[in-house]
């Protein structure tokens, strides 16, 4: 007859034991760390200043941080005209020490709003993340997750890495040929760069440039602007038959 012996834990079994029902009352309550993201106009600084405004109707005290926003101003700014003061998040900024200054002024905080996170330094996220786990704040980050070479930001890669929860917006936003757009090309009379520095802030008209350290002649104004493709164009460098017209839907 054989015998079944009792078998220890599995070395090899990836999956931790759970607290029975009973005694998940002794287990911290931990914050909330979101990436919502998607291509540019597809609507994430409208869905950030929504969710600030539904957790401030009830009753909830956050913080409004953005990078870089188009305006160049600190503030989140939308597309269909909805604006919002924000603190600004400079290179060295240390989250953490933002909510403390807060804490220390007597005032709670229970959420963060962070616009254009993909900006963000790897360290900032870990930042973030932080404060959701020790401190229970809920963090919602909005931002786009590649650049114009359709290669991650660093910031938006570290999202993917630490987030609870990664939710694309689902407004969706069309290439001029009809198909879903996902890549934000940027342009410059016509032609879709290839090369330049990861962070120029402009919008998807065309405009000069705010935050650029690429070369150009003394007195010459680069201008550009930003358009999204499907990924087809996107490798073809394809602007389209209305590109003059900035081959942009526009909601306003």
């Amino acid at each position: 007859m054989t015998v079944l012996k009792e078998s220890g834990p599995d070395p090899t079994d990836a999956l931790s034991s759970v607290p029975v029902a009973g005694s998940r009352r002794g287990v911290p309550v931990v914050g909330k760390l979101k990436f919502c993201y998607g291509p540019m106009d597809c609507g994430k600084s409208t869905l950030a200043l929504q969710i600030d405004h539904n957790h401030a109707r009830q009753g909830r005290r956050g913080m409004v941080l953005v990078r870089h926003d188009r305006s160049g101003e600190p503030q989140i700014t939308s597309r269909i005209g909805l604006t919002r003061k924000a603190i600004e998040v400079g290179n060295e900024t240390d989250l953490r020490l933002l909510v403390r200054e807060q804490w220390a002024a007597g005032r709670h905080v229970d959420y963060l709003i962070v616009d254009e996170a993909q900006f963000l330094s790897p360290d900032q996220v870990d930042q973030l993340a932080e404060l959701a786990d020790d401190v229970q704040i809920d963090v919602y980050c909005f931002g786009i997750a590649t650049d114009f070479r359709s290669v991650l930001f660093p910031g938006a890669a570290r999202l993917f890495e630490l987030a609870d929860e990664l939710q694309p917006v689902q407004v969706e936003v069309l290439c001029w040929c009809g198909q879903t757009g996902r890549f934000n090309a940027r342009v410059s009379d016509g032609e879709v760069l290839r090369a330049g520095d990861t962070v120029v802030v402009a919008d998807t008209e065309q405009m000069v440039v705010e935050s650029s350290s690429a070369s150009r002649s003394e007195g010459e104004p680069n201008t550009v602007r930003y358009q999204v493709l499907c990924r087809r164009h996107f490798r073809l460098g394809d602007l389209g038959p209305t590109s003059a017209q900035h081959g942009q839907l526009r909601l306003t």
